[in-house]
């Protein structure tokens, strides 16, 4: 794939945020840093990352969201922001065994989607890592 100056353009930002961003924040923010893109640019640059395997594409009921990540990873979305994290999660290999088991699939990859809130904080500690 071809590195054009736009393609560079999306690639940078969506490295430099670190999250997830609508095609329209995606334009907005480069214009904003004065470096001009168009609409229609942004959408093709971003469809053919995508395509090629580059960045992520998140299908949501208000749109599709695009992410600096290619591996494979799993998702955290907040209930009450909309904020997405991402996770990296190893199931233990016990239950991916029963899943195997239970539905007649070897399973070769997987990625998880968690919707949560906060929890009230009472003092405690910081979040513990996931392995």
């Amino acid at each position: 794939m071809r590195l054009s100056r736009q393609r560079r353009m999306v690639l940078d930002l969506l490295w430099s945020e670190a999250s997830h961003l609508s095609a329209r924040d995606i334009f907005e923010k480069i214009n904003q840093q004065g470096r001009r893109i168009g609409h229609t640019s942004v959408y093709q640059n971003l469809e053919a990352l995508q395509s090629a395997g580059v960045i992520e594409c998140l299908d949501r009921a208000s749109g599709r969201l695009y992410g600096y990540r290619n591996d494979p990873h799993s998702h955290l979305t907040c209930l009450e922001t909309g904020a997405i994290e991402d996770l990296d999660v190893k199931l233990p290999d016990d239950l991916l065994r029963e899943i195997e088991r239970r539905t007649g699939f070897n399973i070769e990859s997987y990625t998880l989607q968690l919707n949560g809130r906060p929890r009230i904080a009472t003092g405690a500690s910081s979040p513990v890592p996931l392995p």
